[in-house]
């Protein structure tokens, strides 16, 4: 089946495709990183969490197991298939913003920097559906960018799963957004994604939040990459 890319997303590497340019193939070999304690350290144990772009589950299967009741979100099929039978998770396929689920959770969560969308119509839609999703005394973990993530480029690591992730470029294309170039190199296949993203300072990323609803609360991290939100009351 085709799936038509957004304006100004692509990829290339083995397998299908996301609309933002994302191969299934390449996120099912990504590894966990430190997400899964940050959130248990911000959250009550066994909370109820919407995660917001599961992909194929990364987080999702560390946070399930662990004892959260997850609900795994995405506009991905071919992500959710990875994920569908993980105990305690269900998964429901859906852009961010236009999810409703007729819930509300302890938790909402929105990682992998989609925070920073180049479309500011899609931020305020990505933030809106979080506000509409937390329990009154809930709240929301948002992961941000560093702040010199456009500007300390070229980059690379190497991952646990014996991958080279780098950061080609970020290459200016108006109104203050990047097209940001990434390549994942393994031994056996290599992937690349363009995808675009705004640069938002604290106050910037304050303003937004408080628009939908929403409030800092705390920095889970020294770098500030992890920020708890609350409902504004």
């Amino acid at each position: 089946m085709s799936i038509r890319m957004r304006e100004g997303y692509e990829g290339t590497g083995p397998g299908a495709r996301t609309p933002d340019g994302c191969s299934v193939e390449l996120y099912k070999r990504l590894p966990v990183g430190g997400e899964p304690d940050v959130v248990a350290a911000a959250v009550p144990a066994g909370a109820s969490i919407l995660e917001l772009g599961s992909g194929a589950g990364r987080v999702t299967r560390p946070l399930a197991q662990r004892g959260f009741r997850v609900t795994a979100v995405d506009e991905s099929p071919g992500m959710l298939e990875q994920i569908e039978g993980t105990g305690g998770v269900r998964t429901v396929c859906s852009p961010i913003e236009e999810l409703d689920t007729g819930e509300r959770y302890d938790v909402v969560m929105l990682a992998s920097y989609l925070v920073h969308a180049g479309d500011p119509r899609v931020r305020h839609g990505l933030l809106r559906t979080c506000r509409r999703h937390v329990k009154d005394d809930g709240c929301v973990l948002i992961q941000r960018e560093g702040l010199d993530w456009h500007t300390d480029v070229p980059r690379e690591r190497r991952n646990s799963a014996g991958g080279i992730v780098r950061i080609r470029s970020a290459t200016p294309v108006g109104d203050g957004v990047d097209a940001m170039l990434c390549e994942y190199e393994y031994p056996d296949a290599t992937w690349t994604q363009t995808f675009l993203s705004r640069p938002l300072s604290h106050e910037e990323f304050e303003r937004h939040l408080g628009e939908a609803g929403l409030v800092v609360d705390s920095f889970l991290t020294e770098d500030g990459t992890w920020v708890r939100a609350l409902p504004a009351r």
